[in-house]
């Protein structure tokens, strides 16, 4: 560098600037230079270039290097440059650093194995730390030991895991590449990573092995722990080393680095002592190192890898699937398990093929193949057990054992690499053409591949990365290995030989011969694998054949049987004779009485040892053990032979019974071939059966059990004692279901029956018969006899039996009997009342009277209607009686004696007589009533003075009682009097009794002493008040009562009354005015006089006294001012002031605008365009008086002009509120009271509606052609505007489709009375023909815009069949030499058709061939010959369409072959150039008869014809009933019982109660809106929101109380005008200028990304969303989420600070809280004071939100809609049951049963002539040309 004076150098390092400079300034103004550097400090993370300046005075070059380095950091780059802004001369080099970032090692685990296939990598991340710990034990001498420890128990910490070796370890350095990313092991020599150990030496390779050398990337532990945890710990001691080392790597320490802005690439280890665990004393998350470390007393060497943070995830994974990731770890190591996927193919395996493969890269794979055979029924290919996927269908059907599964797995260095497999090579692959070895030979062996470490694999050995690619090189050279010699062959060769014996020698597989048919079967679950299914009639299997009817056995099945083959089946389509690995037989079990049974096992399960014989004869002893007859003996030697007759009482039996087989031996079981298990047990059942004359009556039925001593034992019976015949029935029995079943395997159980008659016995009593007992004297009565036997049947006498007169018959055992006979009383002759005279009774009390009726005898008797009855008592108005019927005698109780007024002793005669008797005397009795000591008379009255004798005042009953308004009457006393009039003394319990109406609370002690509580007379005059006193006792109730009229007080006010209280200005006051003095409860007094109004004076502002008129009213006393007219002045309020002596009145007038007589627009352009709807805006208008006062006036008929006719207007609405403001549309002329008030006027300019659909435009490709049952072409609909634009934004379900058949309807709407719809899916009707559509736009529920009708003619489709118009009838042809009998067709036409039965392929031709063919089911190779003996003809086919006639030589020939009877098929079959067998046309198929007899072919061809007329008419019948039927389904299922009146009555009961909820209290916000309802204004905020809860409306109105009484507008424009009006007093918010953005989504702030980041308390929840919003949802979103904002409301203070405090901790601001017992916490954290806290809900004043409905109002309304809705259907089910009812009597009408009548008989007629079809054929069979079997067939065919 230069030094001169003007030189300036610059340095820059990095982003520093430094400036250097040289002046001439020197000390005491010396001359000598002074050199100084100036360096400004610019790196980005500086705010500010910070200058700073060097004194280099003095210093040389190296000096000043030294003094700038200290101002840089190391690694910087310095600049020297002439000035700061030079060009670098020439290239330069600036250092730079670039480490990756720690991501690179922390995720590194994360992406790999995530990156693996997508399953879960965890075993193989325990893989890499267990191949770690196998390198490092590989050159143990003694035991290697490596240790997986999984520490989750919580009470020691963290989640761990632990790998733990007993290896070498590492040291230090060691330690310090283990933790280098990617240092491999064959890079750690090199410079910086050099170990203090010998260098790498590469192990000598081991065949199919694990070499324990496969740590080899440097990556795979760091990726494994960190893929398992957040953090691992390495604790390792090198052998011979006293210290241990540890090292700790973890994510929370990188971050810690990074915010630190410290290396993060650097750390340290610590060496330490064994068992030192001083280190992690205090970390209670690492407890369970404390048991770690504490094992390493005693160790060599070990090392443990510590992973802690284990992820959630992982440890769910390693708890619950335990056994399936051990599983695949041992097989990723190749342990010694059983049931990895290895050694089960090595176990499954007969055969091996080995060979190798060599790249030519220094690449070995030595591979194997085993072969898995088929033996008999199964593959043995195994199957993963732990796998869920399912075998794939087309394995089962084609029988692949291997499926799509890949053949090969892959192991590198004896690893397994899970993720890699080898699919196939060339010379194994599937093979393309069938060969000599069957193809699913190719799925039955598996594979393995053994590579060297020269193949690259992924860091994390899951993947290879190009092993297939370079084994499937061409230059890759396989070779064959046998007995460990390498063998170069060409290897496909030697593999299909390998196979080819594998085949022969191991797969036991078998031959089905015999083919019958293909069939579906139904007993098989699977829907798939129920067809095709082919049969066969015999196999070849393991060297013995089987066939159809032979005898087998069967084996492992439950339980084994014996049976004979019906037929061999084998899934697939089969034809002739065909291997395959297995198939089912049907079997149908022998012996077929024990098994009426057919099974259907595997082939397998067929025994092939047994003989033949050996299974008829199990077959024979089977049937020789069945069940042959009943063996029966008598016991005791009483036998009863057939038809003996015995008398009544015989005993019959006991019986003993024996069941016998064949062999003669008795069973008591039937016999069973089902090893271990029950047989079935016999049982013996007897019934006794009696053939009464009424019908069979079973009288004894037993069921013996078989017992081993006596067999089946039957008791004797002994009640066999009713007359007639008997049969004795024995059955043997066998318990099946539940139920006693006498028939086995189809045959009938042995039985035996027994038939005997009962007779009557002989006489051994005899029965009185029925004797009146009811006698009387001197009357004769007869006894009848009846002789008996032993059981009651009528017997015959004995000869020498003579009756005595005694009753008694000599020689029966009961001989005598005793008759008893009864003797009643007499008829009444008398009556005796036992009270006698005189009888005293109290007046007011009843008496009784104890009454009896005699006899002449004296004797108390009763008689019918004997009822005794009393006359002449005072008080009743009816007699009074007893009825004596039953026993004579009875209680007469007359009802109480009343006199009134009753004054002494008064006398009553009362006279007792029956009036049925009118024989028997009445009795007379006397009665005297006295006066009783009850009270009767209650008196009040008023004493002064309580000594005085003498009473003040007596009230009488209903006395009115003049008093003054508002006083008190007191001194009331009463008195209670008898009905002798003698005073009742009180006694408290009288006093009890004693109510008043005008006091509820009334003292009992007073009552007592006679007093009565004091009476307040009411303020009112014109209220009268009724006063009662009552006295009740249970038969007593007494009162009196008065009346007080109140009469004016003292006068005190003067009132002012007036009738009209507003006035316009200018007009005098409607209403007059009256004036009155009252007193103080306001009653009218008549103090005044006509002179008073004189005195009266009358004051108000700005009041025309001149116009005052006073007068006097003498009828009311009263004064009337009238005339009040106030000057012209501004509206308002006056008060109107009047006085009078000492008494003054004022009242309020309202002083309104005068008549209006002026219009003036106050808002609103003067010219303004339109739309067709009309003005979107709207004008203010406004009415003033003649002195300029807006007018109120509602009494305003408007009527509109327009210039033009063309222009219409609608009416208008007035605006209510103060000012009389009217919304208006179009305006020009006003009018009032029909005096014109002229308005002004608007000029318009109409614009088109962009929005209003006026119009459908549709478009679509009119060349197109619609083929039947296709697809319509795309109609593209526009709905034009009125402005002719398109709109866009509709909703395409309002669009609908309508099409029909036929022609337009002329109309805009589609014809009537013809049918349409809209098509589904846009097809294509199926008919041609020319068809109509229509589009149609629903505006609303009753408007809706109709396009034009557009026709299409839909066309054939093409043609795929050939038919006739019309189905021809069956042909019958007779073989004889008569042409006409052998024709077949006479004249038919058949045309191509589609397959809608369309007329198609106008345009094609070409020819028919007619040939004959058996009919369906028939194996009939004889068939018919047409004329000339061939077997074919050919007709034309122009145009589509061939005609067949009989000149084309349709007939057979004459002597025809072809059996007699049979039925063949005419098959017309199309020849079209063009179809193909691609695509081929069906053929037409007739069905004829064929016969060799004439007349049995005339009878045949008549009754053919017949019957097909008949089956015509039978189905159009059905059709029509089936129709009918569908209708009375479909009318049912919609009917239902309505009720509607009661339907009606719940709604109205629900309507009640909706209204009732509506009308209780409820919160309400009381500030006055009167800006509501204005335009553009949606009121005050405290009207917009409501709030549910008190406490939470409290607070939020008392947060938001300066914004509450805000009114908020839509536009600026109406909240300037409100401001205006309120000379700037109402705050307003208008919408359109607040900013807001819609965070109603967005979180609470404790929850980020999904998840709370901690656990909040309180219930904290965002204000905003507890408001209810009846009106204006979104408006009021935007309004109160701009007040509000994220204010957040929860329960209490303490919940509210923990949430703050939560908040703010995670970084996140946190908004106002409030509480709901009104606290509240600013967004800065402040809360606390007066400012803080809400007041009660009472000093808001009104500044509150209200509270909305109760919920049970909106269920309610929601209830009565749906039983709006309800009724509704109910009125159209009963419409439906209307129609359902008339359809019911349509269907009873007699022309609807006539045709039913008409139905039935066709159909009988069809029935017998199916019968004579069937009977002709038969006949047929006699004459032996046709055999019974194919007769049959034939039949069935037919029908």
């Amino acid at each position: 560098m230069a030094e001169s004076e003007g030189l300036t150098t610059s340095a820059v390092a990095n982003s520093n600037r430094t400036h250097i400079s040289q002046s001439k300034n020197g000390v005491n103004g010396s001359d000598k230079p002074h050199k100084r550097v100036v360096i400004f400090d610019c790196r980005p993370e500086r705010h500010d270039a910070m200058e700073r300046v060097l004194d280099i005075n003095g210093l040389d070059f190296n000096d000043f290097l030294q003094v700038v380095s200290k101002n840089l950091q190391q690694g910087n780059t310095l600049h020297l440059l002439q000035t700061e802004d030079q060009i670098l001369p020439v290239a330069t080099k600036e250092h730079i650093v670039f480490l990756p970032h720690y991501d690179t090692l922390v995720q590194s685990g994360m992406y790999e194995y995530y990156a693996s296939e997508g399953q879960n990598s965890l075993p193989y991340a325990f893989a890499e730390l267990i191949d770690n710990a196998l390198s490092a034990t590989s050159r143990n001498t003694g035991v290697r030991t490596i240790d997986i420890r999984l520490l989750f128990d919580e009470s020691l910490g963290k989640h761990a895991v632990v790998i733990m070796d007993n290896g070498c370890g590492m040291t230090s350095k060691q330690l310090n590449n283990w933790a280098v990313y990617r240092l491999s092991k064959f890079s750690r020599e090199s410079g910086t990573f050099s170990s203090d150990h010998a260098g790498y030496v590469r192990p000598d390779p081991v065949a199919r092995s694990l070499n324990s050398d496969i740590s080899y990337f440097g990556v795979g532990g760091k990726q494994a722990v960190f893929y398992i945890g957040q953090s691992t710990r390495m604790i390792t001691k090198p052998a011979g080393s006293p210290d241990v080392h540890e090292l700790i790597i973890s994510k929370e320490e990188f971050e810690r680095k990074e915010r630190n802005k410290e290396d993060i690439y650097s750390g340290f280890i610590r060496n330490r002592k064994v068992r030192d665990y001083s280190q992690i004393t205090q970390n209670v998350d690492e407890r369970f190192l404390h048991g770690l470390i504490a094992e390493e007393v005693g160790k060599d060497s070990f090392t443990a890898v510590v992973v802690t943070g284990v992820q959630p995830e992982h440890v769910t994974f390693l708890k619950q699937d335990f056994h399936l990731w051990t599983r695949e770890l041992t097989a990723c190591e190749k342990s010694e398990i059983d049931n990895d996927m290895q050694t089960l193919y090595i176990n499954t395996s007969a055969d091996t093929f080995e060979f190798k493969a060599c790249t030519d890269v220094d690449g070995i794979v030595e591979g194997v193949l085993r072969y898995h055979p088929f033996l008999y029924d199964r593959e043995t290919y195994p199957e993963d057990p732990y796998s869920c996927k399912e075998k794939d269908d087309d394995s089962i059907v084609m029988n692949q054992a291997r499926g799509k599964r890949p053949i090969f797995e892959c192991f590198w260095n004896g690893r397994l690499i899970p993720y890699t497999t080898v699919s196939e090579f060339d010379w194994c692959a599937w093979p393309k053409k069938t060969g000599t070895v069957p193809a699913e030979c190719y799925s039955r062996f598996s594979g393995v591949l053994f590579t060297n470490d020269r193949f690259q694999v992924s860091t994390n050995k899951l993947t290879f990365m190009d092993l297939e690619l370079q084994l499937k090189n061409k230059e890759t050279l396989f070779t064959r290995i046998v007995n460990g010699q390498e063998q170069r062959v060409k290897i496909h060769k030697e593999f299909h030989q390998w196979l080819k014996t594998c085949h022969e020698k191991w797969d036991k597989q078998v031959k089905f011969r015999g083919f019958k048919r293909t069939i579906t079967r139904t007993d098989v679950t699977t829907k798939k694998m129920q067809s095709p299914w082919a049969t066969f009639s015999s196999i070849e299997w393991d060297g013995r054949a089987y066939k159809a009817g032979q005898y087998v056995k069967s084996q492992k099945t439950q339980p084994i049987f014996f049976g004979s083959v019906i037929q061999f089946l084998l899934y697939g389509d089969h034809e002739g004779d065909v291997y395959a690995t297995g198939g089912q037989v049907q079997v149908a079990m022998e012996p077929k009485a024990l098994y009426d049974d057919i099974k259907t096992i595997p082939i397998s399960k067929i025994d092939r040892v047994i003989t033949n014989a050996a299974i008829k004869k199990s077959i024979d002893d089977e049937l020789a053990k069945l069940p042959d007859k009943l063996k029966v003996t008598w016991p005791e030697g009483n036998p009863w032979t057939q038809n003996d007759v015995r008398p009544a009482g015989t005993p019959l039996g006991p019986l003993h019974v024996e069941i016998l087989n064949k062999k003669g031996e008795s069973i008591s079981r039937i016999p069973s071939a089902m090893q271990n298990t029950t047989r079935k047990a016999l049982s013996i059942e007897l019934k006794v059966v009696w053939h009464s004359p009424n019908g069979d009556v079973e009288t004894n039925s037993h069921i013996a059990a078989h017992s081993a001593k006596w067999a089946f034992w039957f008791r004797t019976m002994e009640n066999l004692n009713k007359l007639g015949k008997y049969t004795l029935h024995l059955n043997t029995i066998l318990n099946v279901n539940e139920s006693n079943a006498t028939v086995w395997a189809g045959n009938q159980l042995p039985n035996h029956t027994l038939d005997f008659s009962i007779t009557e016995g002989s006489a051994e009593r005899f029965v009185v018969g029925t004797v009146n007992t009811l006698l009387h004297v001197g009357v004769p009565f007869n006894i009848p006899l009846e002789l008996l036997d032993e059981y009651g049947h009528p017997a015959r006498p004995t000869p020498n039996l003579k009756p005595l007169l005694e009753l008694v018959l000599p020689g029966l055992k009961q001989d005598s009997q005793t008759l008893k006979i009864s003797l009643l009383p007499g008829n009444p002759d008398s009556l005796k009342v036992k009270q006698e005279d005189p009888i005293t009774v109290e007046n007011g009390t009843s008496v009784s009277f104890d009454v009896e009726v005699h006899d002449v005898a004296g004797n108390v008797t009763a008689h019918p209607k004997l009822i005794i009855s009393c006359q002449g008592i005072p008080g009743s108005s009816s007699m009074v009686a007893v009825d004596c019927s039953n026993t004579g005698a009875g209680t007469l109780v007359l009802k109480p004696i009343t006199f009134k007024n009753i004054a002494g002793d008064q006398t009553v005669k009362a006279t007792f007589d029956i009036p049925s008797q009118k024989s028997v005397a009445p009795v007379q009795r006397d009665l005297r009533v006295v006066p009783s000591t009850r009270v009767s008379r209650l008196e009040v009255y008023s004493q002064e003075d309580e000594d005085s004798l003498v009473d003040s005042m007596v009230l009488r009953d209903k006395e009115k009682i003049d008093w003054t308004a508002g006083d008190l009457l007191e001194n009331l006393h009463y008195r209670l009097y008898d009905e002798r009039g003698r005073v009742v003394p009180l006694s408290e319990e009288m006093a009890r009794r004693i109510k008043v109406n005008w006091a509820a609370d009334v003292s009992v002690e007073e009552l007592a002493q006679g007093k009565l509580p004091n009476v307040p007379v009411p303020t009112l005059v014109k209220e009268e008040h009724f006063y009662q006193v009552s006295y009740m006792e249970e038969l007593v109730s007494v009162d009196t009562s008065f009346t007080i009229v109140p009469r004016p007080d003292e006068p005190k006010h003067m009132k002012a009354t007036l009738s009209e209280s507003t006035v316009r200005m200018g007009e005098v006051l409607s209403g007059k005015i009256f004036l009155q003095l009252t007193d103080q409860y306001g009653n009218k007094t008549q103090m005044l006089t006509a002179t008073c109004v004189d005195s009266l004076a009358v004051d108000a502002e700005g009041l025309d006294k001149a116009s005052l008129v006073f007068t006097w009213q003498e009828s009311t006393h009263s004064m009337l001012v009238t005339g009040v007219r106030f000057n012209p002045g501004l509206p308002g309020i006056r008060e109107l002031n009047f006085t009078w002596r000492d008494f003054a009145e004022h009242v309020t007038i309202k002083l309104t605008a005068g008549v209006p007589a002026q219009l003036k627009l106050v808002d609103g352009p003067q010219e303004v365009g339109i739309k067709l709807r009309g003005i979107q805006t709207p004008f203010l208008l406004q009415l003033f008086d003649e002195w300029g006062n807006p007018s109120p006036d509602q009494r305003v008929v408007v009527t509109l002009k327009t210039s033009t006719p063309a222009l219409k207007v609608s009416h208008f609405t007035n605006v209510k509120g103060t000012w009389g403001f009217y919304s208006i549309g179009d305006i020009d002329l006003w009018s009032f009271n029909k005096k014109p008030i002229h308005g002004p006027a608007v000029k318009l300019t109409i614009i088109p509606d962009p929005n209003k659909p006026v119009k459908l435009v549709v478009e679509y490709n009119t060349n197109s052609v619609f083929p039947a049952g296709g697809t319509l072409t795309v109609f593209s609909v526009s709905v034009v505007s009125e402005e002719g634009s398109t709109i866009k934004n509709l909703n395409p379900a309002n669009m609908s489709m309508l099409l029909w058949k036929g022609e337009p309807s002329g109309t805009s709407r589609p014809p009537s009375g013809v049918s349409y719809g809209t098509p589904r899916d846009k097809v294509i009707p199926d008919h041609v023909g020319k068809y109509t559509i229509q589009f149609v736009l629903c505006v609303d529920k009753t408007k809706g815009l109709w396009s034009h009708q557009y026709v299409i003619n839909v066309v054939p489709n093409d043609p795929v069949k050939l038919g006739p118009d019309l189905q021809p009838p069956t042909p019958v042809v007779v073989n004889n030499n008569v042409l006409d009998s052998r024709t077949l067709v006479e004249d038919m036409s058949l045309k191509l058709m589609d397959m809608y039965n369309n007329s198609a392929g106008l345009e094609l031709s070409g020819k028919v061939v007619v040939t004959i063919k058996s009919s369906k089911g028939s194996s009939d190779k004889n068939l018919p010959l047409f004329e000339g003996k061939v077997k074919s003809l050919q007709f034309s086919l122009a145009n589509g369409e061939a005609q067949i006639t009989v000149s084309g030589n349709l007939f057979i020939m004459e002597n025809s072959p072809g059996q007699d009877g049979n039925e063949y098929v005419l098959l017309f079959r199309p020849s079209v150039p063009g179809y193909g067998p691609k695509n081929p046309l069906a053929a037409f198929e007739l069905p004829f008869r064929f016969y060799n007899d004439v007349e049995n072919r005339k009878q045949m061809s008549e009754l053919t014809k017949k019957k097909d007329q008949l089956k015509q008419t039978v189905d159009i019948y059905r059709s029509l009933f089936d129709t009918n039927r569908q209708l009375i389904t479909e009318l049912s299922s919609r009917c239902c019982i309505s009720n509607i009146p009661a339907i009606d009555k719940v709604i109205g009961q629900k309507t009640a109660d909706a209204e009732k909820m509506k009308l209780q209290t409820r919160r309400v916000c009381a500030m006055p809106d009167p800006f509501r309802g204005n335009l553009d204004v949606l009121g005050k905020i405290g009207h917009l929101a409501l709030v549910e809860d008190d406490d939470v409306a409290t607070v939020i109105s008392w947060h938001l109380l300066g914004d509450i009484d805000c009114v908020v507008t839509m536009t600026t424009v109406a909240a300037r005008k409100i401001y205006d009006d309120t000379q700037g007093k109402q705050q307003v918010m208008p919408l359109d200028t607040v900013f807001w953005r819609k965070n109603s989504s967005r979180p609470l702030p404790h929850i980020r990304n999904g998840q709370d980041s901690f656990r909040p308390i309180g219930n904290p929840v965002f204000a905003r969303d507890l408001l209810i919003f009846p009106e204006n949802a979104e408006n009021c979103h935007i309004v109160f989420g701009n007040l509000l904002g994220d204010t957040i409301l929860t329960d209490d203070l303490d919940s509210a600070n923990h949430y703050r405090k939560g908040v703010v901790q995670s970084k996140v601001p946190c908004p106002t809280l409030l509480t709901r017992q009104g606290d509240r916490i600013r967004s800065n954290g402040k809360f606390g004071g007066l400012q803080n806290k809400a007041p009660p809900i009472e000093r808001l004043r009104g500044q509150v939100f209200g509270a909305p409905l109760p919920k049970d109002y909106h269920t309610f309304i929601g209830q009565i809609d749906l039983l709006q809705q309800y009724r509704l259907a109910m009125e159209k089910s009963r419409q439906v049951q209307e129609d359902f009812d008339g359809h019911m009597q349509y269907l009873k009408s007699p022309e609807m049963v006539q045709k039913e009548e008409e139905m039935d008989e066709q159909e009988k007629q069809l029935k017998d002539i199916e019968t004579k079809l069937g009977t002709l054929d038969k006949a047929g069979e006699s004459s032996g040309m046709v055999t019974k079997r194919t007769r049959r067939k034939l039949l069935k065919q037919d029908y």
